[in-house]
């Protein structure tokens, strides 16, 4: 995990730096993080890999975007799993991608508390 969960300075360079702009996406982006890791649980059960590609690829690019790198980064160690194949592998990036939401989502209380 890293120390800062969203690098603000990437963010501004969408929003300008608009604190209400900012605020507006990262309640877009907290109510997804969890949203999008328990679909993962699901997608684990059923072993669908297409449908675990498409999610984990959805994580990276939103967290990215945001700039919540390490949960981007736990996104694209998690990408390449296949839940069919590999299903301790998935629940162990799975459990990651959750530590790295709750990092990111303490951030964004923490954000939008200030």
């Amino acid at each position: 995990m890293s120390d800062v969960a969203i690098d603000l300075s990437h963010l501004a360079r969408y929003t300008g730096g608009d604190r209400a702009l900012n605020a507006e996406i990262l309640r877009l982006f907290d109510g997804q993080v969890s949203e999008m890791v328990g679909q993962l649980l699901g997608i684990l059960e059923q072993r669908d890999s297409r449908k675990w590609r498409e999610v984990t690829h959805t994580i990276k690019g939103a967290a990215r975007g945001v700039g919540a790198f390490a949960m981007g980064e736990a996104a694209a160690d998690a990408e390449p799993v296949d839940p069919g194949t590999q299903p301790d592998r998935a629940v162990e990036v799975i459990e990651a991608l959750r530590v790295e939401g709750e990092a990111v989502q303490h951030f964004i209380a923490e954000y939008l508390a200030a």
